[in-house]
């Protein structure tokens, strides 16, 4: 990963102790994000000896399969498809993934086809994917084997809309769960009920064949029937979930018929459920996390340490509002100035997760760069930076992968007739930034594990 506008980070540095604190975030953030490299990380999780398929927790007999089929998609589904086809060839009959739209051209494949689809909001093309998916799957026989590649993203890049829901439906609430400041397992426990494949529903499609699912989390804690709306995991949720979720929301009256339609006969018990935990179809299913949240920030703690820093993980698990979890954060750094608890500096603080936004204002951001902003309130005058990115290099509708903030970003903005509160309120974090110069930009990163904050405290 590298940054697009690193020079321009560097030189907006306002004291040469800022400028190594800028420097050495980008360097630990760069370092998080190649640990999770979707091409390593899969091929890092197989191996073949003596003919056997190797795995974590189990094994099949290369021998005893009549054949492999590849299918799956998401972010880092491309990088994860080539591992495959590079470790296992020949052996593979055919395969399709999904992948960001744009990028199908870059990876090197023979027997596996990359589909362009769109992201977050679904498009024709993912169902045009799934479509070839599913037909590889009429045919499913016992000694088959299936491998999913699955990875953030998935939930819109693998769309098929159950009957009688439109995937302009599909779209239009999406959209609006977005915008309401839905967390991700509550926009995914509606997508599974709208879903012709979700919630457990692909590991149906192709049974009886075995299935090795090969999962990059982009969900907090890795819950595997969330992770790209659990494509071959049980389903937790029911449609009573989905429907509150919506009226939680306001958006149930709004939601259009075909939806309410769909969950009330669910409700009612006319629509079947998404297959439960102990449902026989998962007998012969084994899904297995190969890239995290987690991975990629205890490889951040390493390369705070070896720049010489007291470094600590402080949670992979922030959620919440993006600009109240910035104010936190912006807390935890003022602590340390202040007492050397929880470490003395020159500290470095890690921490992963998932915010939400709520949409009010009529701006540009996303989750990652609304957290800077709230944290540059906080840490105006101090020798801290906080830099925070979405580890897809996507953050929001815009071109930022993230952030930058330090003690300096207030007076900076000050200077060019910029109100941090107002550009907060408007939710307009990246026409703050990018005016900054302080937008992190990497373009498309080819994985996708949540995101990460990076804070660096000096004397």
């Amino acid at each position: 990963m590298n940054f697009e506008n690193e020079r321009e980070l560097l030189q907006n540095a306002s004291s040469e102790k800022l400028r190594v604190l800028r420097r050495d975030a980008l360097d630990i953030l760069t370092d998080a994000v190649e640990a999770v490299d979707p091409y390593a990380a899969t091929k890092n999780s197989l191996e073949i000896i003596d003919g056997r398929l190797l795995f974590c927790g189990g094994e099949f007999d290369l021998r005893q399969l009549e054949r492999i089929f590849v299918v799956g998609g998401g972010k880092a589904s491309g990088s994860m498809a080539e591992a495959v086809e590079e470790l296992l060839g020949d052996r593979i009959v055919e395969g399709r993934v999904n992948v960001l739209r744009g990028t199908e051209g870059s990876f090197d494949l023979k027997k596996i086809i990359p589909y362009g689809a769109g992201h977050p909001v679904p498009d024709e093309g993912a169902v045009k994917g799934v479509d070839r998916m599913l037909l590889l799957m009429s045919c499913a026989k016992a000694d088959d084997l299936f491998i999913f590649l699955v990875s953030g993203g998935g939930s819109a890049l693998m769309t098929k809309p159950a009957e009688g829901v439109k995937l302009m439906d599909l779209r239009t609430l999406t959209d609006s769960l977005l915008m309401s400041g839905a967390t991700i397992n509550e926009l995914n426990a509606v997508r599974k009920h709208l879903s012709a494949i979700k919630g457990g529903l692909m590991a149906k499609k192709a049974y009886p064949a075995k299935i090795l699912s090969l999962i990059m989390s982009d969900v907090v804690g890795d819950p595997l029937d969330t992770i790209a709306s659990g494509l071959t995991a049980p389903d937790n949720t029911t449609f009573g979930d989905a429907m509150r979720i919506l009226k939680r929301y306001g958006l149930w009256e709004v939601a259009p018929s075909n939806v309410r339609d769909r969950l009330e006969k669910g409700l009612r018990g006319e629509t079947e459920e998404t297959p439960k935990p102990g449902d026989s179809i998962f007998e012969k299913v084994n899904n297995v996390i190969v890239g995290s949240n987690l991975m990629a920030a205890l490889a951040a703690v390493e390369k705070a340490k070896s720049l010489g820093y007291n470094s600590m993980l402080l949670s992979t698990r922030i959620e919440g509002e993006a600009r109240h979890a910035g104010i936190v954060l912006a807390g935890i750094a003022q602590e340390v100035l202040a007492t050397g608890r929880p470490m003395e500096p020159p500290a470095a603080l890690i921490a992963g997760g998932e915010t939400t936004v709520t949409v009010t204002g009529s701006g540009s951001g996303g989750r990652n760069q609304e957290l800077a902003l709230g944290a540059a309130l906080k840490i105006e005058g101090l020798n801290v930076v906080l830099a925070t990115l979405a580890t897809d290099g996507i953050d929001g509708p815009t071109e930022a992968a993230g952030a930058l903030s330090d003690g300096s970003t207030l007076a900076r903005a000050q200077s060019r007739g910029l109100d941090a509160m107002d550009f907060l309120y408007d939710n307009d974090s990246y026409g703050f930034f990018s005016t900054l110069g302080d937008a992190l930009i990497t373009g498309p990163t080819g994985t996708n594990v949540n995101d990460l904050t990076v804070i660096l405290i000096s004397e």
